[in-house]
């Protein structure tokens, strides 16, 4: 059994971002690149299972859309214990464009698990993972937060409003995993940062894929005004203001 991880390059959570003088992107000078946090969960869970012999798991690939500039980000995901890994050589347009360039990797190399974060940090879209399944007419399963391989058989948990439901899947299929799908991420040793060095990178060129979505403007959000205190022996200042001022009762 072979396992597919979509990773995407982000920006890490403490990084102020600023944006580009055109207002169209963001400036990159300074930024530190990390691992998208829940496809980060996606490859430690991965990796938990191919530790297990009786799971039937082979290899871990990872996959990625982007250029050479993210390739130190890939290397990580090779130290902390993917196989090898897929880049297919593009800047990520959309999220329609990298779904469809995942998709021809996948038709091309054939798995038969494909993980992917149930959003990316950096945009929460939520779209890649379905748009993946859809292209390749797979069956897809989201909001996972438990993934288990018995008897040849794939179990997962999902959160559903109320509580939680288990269901089986056939294989291939595409996992969309949230929050709870491992419960740390795996850390890369030594020994895997060495040997990440020498692991295959395979780099494919981009397939014809229009953007469906357009970035015209980039805003930030306007300044918070100051906070205003109100005596609590008056509430008829709270309730004017409210009225006249607010415009919210």
């Amino acid at each position: 059994m072979k396992i597919l991880v979509c990773i995407s390059n982000v920006p890490d959570t403490t990084t102020r971002i600023k944006l580009a003088t055109d207002s169209k992107s963001i400036d990159t000078t300074g930024i530190q690149w990390v691992i998208n946090p829940w496809d980060e969960l996606s490859l430690t869970r991965a990796l938990e299972l191919k530790d297990d012999p009786s799971s039937g798991v082979k290899s871990v690939t990872i996959v990625h859309v982007g250029t050479a500039m993210s390739e130190p980000t890939i290397r990580k995901a090779l130290a902390i214990g993917a196989d090898d890994a897929v880049r297919v050589n593009a800047e990520p347009a959309d999220a329609f464009f990298v779904a469809k360039q995942i998709a021809e990797v996948i038709r091309k190399e054939q798995y038969d698990i494909i993980l992917c974060g149930i959003e990316s940090s950096d945009y929460n879209g939520s779209l890649v993972g379905g748009m993946i399944a859809e292209l390749l007419g797979l069956p897809s399963v989201s909001s996972i937060s438990s993934l288990k391989l018995e008897n040849g058989r794939t179990v997962m948990t999902r959160e559903i409003d109320g509580g939680k439901e288990t269901i089986t899947v056939t294989v291939p299929f595409v996992a969309i995993v949230q929050k709870g799908i491992a419960k740390e991420p795996r850390i890369a040793s030594m020994r895997g940062i060495m040997t990440a060095r020498t692991k295959q990178i395979r780099v494919y060129e981009p397939v014809a894929a229009e953007p469906l979505t357009e970035i015209i403007l980039y805003e930030k959000p306007e300044p918070r005004a100051a906070c205003r205190f109100i005596n609590p022996d008056n509430p008829g200042e709270l309730i004017s203001l409210l009225q006249n001022e607010a415009k919210v009762i």
